[in-house]
């Protein structure tokens, strides 16, 4: 019995490494997005249900809308290359940067069984139709949508880095989620900067509409993503 129960928790170990780190307070070697570290996790540390469920959150909804950004860039990309070919390398370096951050977000589903969203299909198509529907607008229209969108990214990532401050005492791995949210969101906000200061974004034909439109979109995605 003793035997199998070891064998159990070193297959846990190895599957969800901060997660067994923490449940099972063994001096462990946490491997994994967050990188390698040997750090002894005191005997009574756990995580709460509540927290897991924030960690289980914050995952499958970053995961979301990384995958939407993606498909957002992609469908940009897909119509001013031939319209205004001198935006498209700026439009592809965002994009490449999305596919980076939704690497990420893939290995962290895969190595805390995170549950990506039931949504997922919804957001292929309609993350795809914004890219291309902005875009028809023209160069200033698809970076109004960059400014929307990644507004409420970047106030998202920081709502996220404020939640999980104290996961930090958990267990040390936790400091790298928060410092990689921090990087995405340096990255999200790098993509805002560019639209408005580069491209002229907020000349956009009815900029305020339009871009407070897509930014209830976005919300009410996280919202249904943090539920499904």
């Amino acid at each position: 019995m003793f035997a199998l129960r070891r064998n159990s928790i070193v297959t846990i170990q190895r599957i969800f490494p901060i997660a067994a780190a923490v449940r099972y307070g063994s001096s462990t070697t946490a491997t994994g997005a967050y990188g390698t570290h040997n750090t002894p996790v005191a005997s009574n540390e756990t995580l709460s249900r509540e927290d897991n469920k924030l960690l289980d959150q914050v995952i499958r909804v970053d995961h979301a809308g990384e995958l939407g950004a993606n498909r957002i860039y992609k469908g940009q990309h897909f119509i001013l290359r031939v319209t205004n070919p001198r935006v498209a390398p700026t439009i592809q370096h965002m994009w490449d940067q999305e596919k980076y951050h939704l690497s990420i977000f893939n290995k962290y589903c895969t190595e805390h069984n995170v549950r990506p969203t039931v949504l997922r299909p919804l957001w292929d198509v309609a993350g795809f139709a914004l890219g291309v529907g902005s875009a028809l607008l023209g160069t200033r229209a698809a970076m109004a949508c960059t400014e929307a969108v990644e507004t409420v990214i970047g106030d998202h990532y920081n709502n996220q880095i404020r939640e999980t401050a104290h996961l930090e005492d958990k267990h040390p791995e936790f400091s790298k989620l928060r410092e990689k949210l921090a990087e995405l969101r340096d990255d999200e906000l790098g993509h805002l900067n560019a639209a408005v200061d580069d491209w002229e974004a907020q000349k956009a034909p009815a900029h305020g509409l339009f871009t407070n439109a897509i930014k209830l979109g976005c919300k009410t995605a996280i919202w249904l993503c943090k539920r499904f």
